[in-house]
């Protein structure tokens, strides 16, 4: 992920701190502090400045409460862990991106604000922890030891308002595993996709991936899963089927906007839609398409009335766009790691050469309802916080999911579901994330591109005498057979130009006889 997003400095997220760190004397507190408990009572202002903001990370490291070392510092918000090396001289590097923080409320402000662009502070010395334990509460250990005499800080009473929406790490890996979520994606040329957690495509910038897989051709038509309101959910249960499907909620419903316009073009419609109708198991690949970063909203979400007639409101700046231009299917099997890693390197390369950037993934539900799990919807909460990276500005990352044979698609045409997770409330944070239902405008292209039928024979090719492969002879329906069915799908997604209908035929008589 890290490879995408361009890092930005450390220095600039000092801007972020809250009131703890705005430390005006800090030099000259520091100074006074190493005369060890000389510092003046609470009548001095100094000793004021002491018990509130003089206490610095290089205070406590420089007596002994801290010490450095990587990995030590660590922030749980809204179901996400990040981890940060603790300096010698007092800053913290996320091991992330190797961004560079000069106090905890810088980091902590930057790494909520992924997960929540709502977010206004970080609470730093209330969120960040050392080896587990608060920071705040290091800094009260410094006040006893070193102003004894001085009235109780209230830094208990400041942990337990300001970290109210955080969580309890001890709990935090062994609840993944329970729930089945996938874990947090490494960046570009670390783990493989499809060995690492059940859902997960490629490993390239962002790694968006996550679905639903077992091994292939072992979730066949399998029984029809019914799907549940968010509303019913409650909090995170790990007695609950992480494949539970979820239906998605309309921005409206929420009386928000949607963050950003989604235009997609019909030939990566056709080609993630050919893709999963060529085998009974699920499929997975990328997004590659453009997002304008100097005309992005400023605000996530943010709700504005209709205007009065009687009061005059400025017109509302429409969000940027979105804009999907490839698909890049994942021509890989579980487990196969190194002809994931081939696959990989390709996809990434052809992003690059194309121009492109990664917006996203899909994957399909074979026979079932084009609805996110809640494997899926923990899933794209992680591939929504990797793909925004180390950037300041808000980068969204999109889903699709495609449902090739479920019956209760209305016609023979795929339902293919954009959706996107919203964080659940502060104040809930062991809630799941609320999948949303993504306004997409469909771009007709005027033609089918070579690389799309390159991808449609390499495809074949792949799942070629797979024993998942769909026998497109069969009957789908009582009067239409596999073939049929995926014609019919495919029919809207086509090209008004229709000079390539042969290559298109060709393609469709091979997948006959490969049953």
């Amino acid at each position: 992920m890290a490879a995408l997003a361009a890092a930005s400095p450390g220095a600039d997220e000092g801007l972020e701190e809250d009131e703890d760190e705005l430390e005006p004397g800090l030099d000259e507190a520091e100074a006074e502090a190493e005369a060890g408990s000389g510092a003046r009572p609470s009548g001095g202002s100094r000793g004021a400045v002491l018990t509130r903001r003089g206490i610095t990370l290089r205070v406590l490291l420089r007596d002994g409460l801290l010490e450095p070392a990587r990995g030590v510092l660590s922030i749980y918000y809204l179901g996400k862990k990040f981890v940060g090396d603790l300096g010698a001289d007092g800053t913290i590097t996320w091991q992330e991106t190797g961004q560079v923080f000069n106090s905890p409320s810088a980091w902590a402000t930057h790494c909520k604000r992924l997960v929540n662009p709502a977010k206004k502070s970080g609470c730093g010395w209330a969120s960040v922890r050392y080896k587990g334990q608060k920071l705040d509460q290091y800094k009260a250990a410094w006040l006893r030891q070193h102003q004894p005499n001085a009235p109780p800080a209230d830094e208990s009473l400041a942990s337990e308002g300001e970290g109210e929406d955080e969580e309890v790490p001890e709990e935090e890996e062994e609840e993944a595993a329970r729930e089945g979520r996938a874990p947090v994606p490494e960046p570009v040329a670390a783990k493989k996709p499809e060995e690492r957690s059940k859902k997960q495509p490629c490993k390239s910038a962002a790694e968006p991936a996550g679905t639903e897989h077992s091994a292939p051709a072992k979730r066949m038509e399998s029984k029809a899963r019914a799907p549940v309101r968010y509303c019913s959910l409650g909090s995170r249960d790990s007695a609950r089927n992480p494949q539970t499907l979820v239906e998605v909620t309309s921005f409206a419903a929420i009386n928000k906007f949607q963050p950003f316009n989604v235009a997609i073009s019909s030939n990566v419609l056709l080609l993630l839609d050919f893709h999963s109708h060529l085998t009974r198991s699920e499929v997975v690949g990328y997004l590659g398409g453009r997002w304008d970063t100097n005309t992005q909203c400023r605000c996530l979400c943010e709700w504005v009335p209709p205007p009065h007639p009687l009061h005059h409101h400025p017109p509302r700046v429409p969000p940027p766009v979105l804009t999907v231009l490839r698909a890049f299917p994942c021509r890989t099997r579980l487990g196969d790691a190194e002809a994931a890693g081939a696959v990989e390197e390709e996809i990434c390369q052809s992003l690059f050469l194309r121009g492109l950037s990664l917006v996203g993934w899909y994957h399909s539900h074979p026979f079932g309802p084009a609805l996110p799990s809640l494997h899926d919807i923990d899933a794209q909460m992680d591939y929504q916080l990797k793909l925004q990276g180390s950037g300041n500005g808000f980068q969204p990352c999109l889903a699709l999911i495609c449902g090739p044979y479920y019956h209760g698609n209305p016609g023979v045409e795929s339902k293919i579901a954009p959706f996107w997770v919203m964080p659940p409330p502060e104040q809930r944070p062991n809630d799941y994330g609320i999948p949303m239902d993504v306004e997409v405008a469909y771009i007709q292209d005027g033609f089918l591109t070579n690389d799309v039928l390159q991808e449609m024979t390499l495809l074949m090719d792949f799942y070629k005498g797979a024993p998942d492969l769909v026998k497109f002879q069969e009957l789908w329906s009582q009067d239409q057979t596999y073939l049929d069915k995926l014609k019919g799908s495919l029919a809207s997604r086509t090209p008004k130009d229709q000079s390539f209908s042969h290559v298109l035929e060709q393609i469709f008589s091979l997948l006959k006889l490969s049953g």
